[in-house]
């Protein structure tokens, strides 16, 4: 939803099945697949691991929120490979954290070690300003992990004058025009933003009825 659009404002999820729906299947289910269905939860749990503190990485959230002044999220391959071309390609950066997560698409651990092909989503420090972090998210998280991933992600950071850029990438095939998709420029730029960004807008923004989807949009 938004007061005007290009604009975001928070809207209250309607997600998911009717409370009566929801208790009709909790009702049919056997011992058997309550037990299966907790195991799968929990292995669907979301877990984040920082190296912020000296010592060994802590599983978990800090003890602490910790100051944050820009937070820059890079989701899915092509916005990742730009952090890692045009920002992250200089010893500016440190790695302070790493998502563990599973699901039908993505399989992750804790290692910090990855290749350029591993699916992984890792933070990064500016080791000269160190309240700027960048987020490298390259692996899947799935439809039912996004609030999880919200939720611990940003859950250990102080929220008071905390600005969070959102790069994300969509086919062109996608794009709702009323032009030719082939004479638009590749790639090119749109924008969405809260009604607390004041800053100036770098490129246009999104038009009707253009949406953001997944995770971004989360």
């Amino acid at each position: 939803m938004a007061t005007f659009f290009g604009e975001v404002v928070v809207a209250p999820s309607r997600s998911g099945v009717d409370d009566e729906e929801w208790a009709d299947e909790a009702q049919e289910e056997t011992p058997e697949d309550r037990e299966i269905r907790r195991e799968l939860e929990k292995k669907r749990e979301i877990d984040v691991l920082w190296t912020l503190k000296p010592g060994a990485p802590a599983e978990g959230s800090a003890a602490e929120p910790f100051v944050c002044s820009k937070f820059i999220i890079a989701i899915g391959h092509n916005a990742a490979a730009f952090l890692s071309s045009f920002i992250l390609d200089s010893v500016c950066w440190e790695v302070v954290g790493v998502v563990k997560l599973w699901n039908e698409w993505c399989r992750t651990s804790n290692t910090t070690n990855v290749l350029p092909t591993d699916s992984f989503c890792l933070f990064y420090r500016l080791i000269s300003d160190p309240t700027v972090l960048l987020c490298q998210c390259s692996c899947y998280v799935a439809e039912d992990q996004q609030f999880q991933w919200l939720e611990k992600v940003f859950g250990c950071m102080q929220k008071e004058a905390l600005q969070v850029t959102i790069l994300s990438t969509c086919p062109v095939a996608d794009y709702k025009t009323q032009e030719s998709t082939l004479t638009l420029p590749s790639p090119f730029l749109k924008a969405l933003k809260t009604k607390e960004f004041k800053e100036h807008i770098c490129c246009p923004l999104l038009e009707q009825p253009n949406i953001v989807r997944d995770l971004p949009a989360a």
